[in-house]
């Protein structure tokens, strides 16, 4: 079954969406819209809109929003009111009211699919990751450990993630939300945090650049999180301790490839009576070479869509959680 589908914001990830739906036989792009005209002459294949609302005069199945995060909630509800399936990119609005808005629309949208863009899940170290851990093969999570971060960049300060109206936030709503979502995902809800929200050196901008967390869940489960525009080198690494060994992700397979290779590391303890030099166990390391993580999010939003399932990720109580989290974050922080 074809779905006739249009992308209301065609920059960096509303092409990445073009791209993936153009090859997905589910879908057909029939209508895309941004505020730059210019763009038109790159879409020539589907109806090019400049205002959002316009769309909706298409007789559409599916809409994808990939806009600026102080418009992705009206126009997610206008979708859901249009009768629409949707699909969000992250993060699901500026706050948890925004967050709220939307699950009411939901709520009187009658077997449509709701999807927020949380691509990280899908990426194969991380699946890798949670089968490990569900297999139970390591035993429970002790605790986990963190580092998204990024260089900023020279058009940082102009870029409209660092105007607080447009974004709500800084680095930790734009790319720390990824790594808050996999430590829900791997390890569970947190029901405490601390945490230190700074403003270390881009001083232009009225966010912050760096985030320090710590979290804890009802079961004593402690994680960190640094979510940093300071890092100067692209790093993602994620590490897992448990019961009787260690889960260890380094690097992410992006577009840029700037975060390095996508590698996972497991291992069982090793004390004395098994290995000659304690804290040195036997590793495996498997490496990725692809980056399937768009595809695989477009068919379980695809499948959903046509066997009447529920979104098993990012559906709307991931959406919730995670700026429930966030909120939870800057305001210990007293930001």
């Amino acid at each position: 079954m074809e779905l006739r589908t249009a992308i209301i914001g065609m920059g960096k990830m509303g092409r990445i969406r073009k791209h993936e739906l153009d090859i997905h036989p589910g879908f057909k792009v029939i209508g895309v819209c941004d505020l730059y005209e210019d763009f038109s002459e790159e879409f020539s294949d589907c109806l090019f809109f400049t205002k959002w609302e316009d769309v909706f005069s298409l007789n559409l199945d599916v809409v994808f929003v990939c806009t600026y995060n102080n418009i992705s909630p009206d126009i997610v509800c206008t979708a859901l009111e249009n009768n629409c399936h949707v699909f969000c990119e992250k993060p699901p609005g500026r706050s948890v009211s925004d967050v709220n808005r939307i699950i009411q629309y939901e709520s009187k949208a009658v077997n449509k699919v709701l999807k927020f863009g949380f691509n990280h899940r899908f990426h194969y170290a991380i699946m890798e990751a949670k089968s490990a851990i569900d297999s139970g093969r390591y035993g429970k999570i002790l605790c986990a450990r963190g580092i998204y971060g990024k260089a900023g960049g020279l058009g940082f300060e102009k870029n409209w993630r660092a105007d607080k109206d447009i974004a709500g936030g800084g680095i930790l709503i734009d790319q720390g939300i990824h790594m808050l979502d996999l430590m829900r995902y791997l390890v569970g809800d947190f029901v405490e945090v601390k945490s230190f929200v700074e403003n270390l050196y881009w001083k232009k901008i009225n966010m912050e650049d760096n985030a320090f967390v710590l979290m804890k869940t009802e079961n004593g489960q402690v994680a960190m999180v640094h979510s940093s525009a300071t890092q100067w080198k692209h790093k993602f690494s994620l590490d897992i301790f448990l019961e009787n060994g260690y889960i260890c992700i380094n690097g992410l397979l992006t577009s840029t490839r700037s975060y390095g290779e996508e590698s996972i590391t497991f291992a069982q303890k090793q004390f004395e009576d098994k290995a000659q030099a304690i804290g040195r166990p036997r590793e495996e390391t498997i490496f990725f070479d692809r980056d399937d993580s768009w595809r695989l999010e477009n068919e379980e939003f695809y499948a959903c869509i046509i066997e009447g399932k529920k979104i098993h990720h990012g559906n709307t109580e991931d959406a919730l959680k995670v700026m429930e989290l966030i909120e939870k974050i800057y305001q210990k922080s007293g930001s």
